[in-house]
């Protein structure tokens, strides 16, 4: 039981990187040291895209699922709506490409918006 929920705890921590992967450059709008953070998380989520690489969450998370017992991502709420979310079917080199695109033209476009409303008198 313990370990179903590290894993499950693993996979929100995956989905929440994810998301700050693709909208953190916003957070700059408030924080002007977040891109201290975000800008590294960014690269790193564009090399994997790019890579075909795995992210080291995505090993620890089955680690615990198989010493929960569990063989797949049957089950609950976190299972069925979120893994497709972050595993999605089908996923190729060609997709991981343009999903690198998309956090590269989402990231230019936050930190523009960004970047002109601090220059604003």
């Amino acid at each position: 039981m313990l370990h179903r929920i590290a894993a499950d705890a693993v996979l929100l921590l995956h989905l929440a990187f994810i998301v700050f992967v693709l909208l953190g450059g916003l957070l700059a709008l408030r924080w002007r040291r977040a891109p201290w953070l975000h800008l590294p998380a960014a690269a790193w989520g564009v090399y994997i895209e790019l890579s075909g690489g795995l992210c080291p969450l995505t090993p620890l998370e089955n680690s615990l699922r198989r010493a929960a017992g569990e063989a797949g991502y049957d089950g609950g709420f976190i299972e069925h709506y979120l893994l497709p979310v972050i595993y999605p079917a089908g996923l190729t080199q060609e997709i991981q490409y343009v999903l690198a695109g998309i956090v590269l033209v989402v990231n230019v476009l936050a930190y523009g918006w960004v970047w002109r409303r601090r220059r604003r008198p």
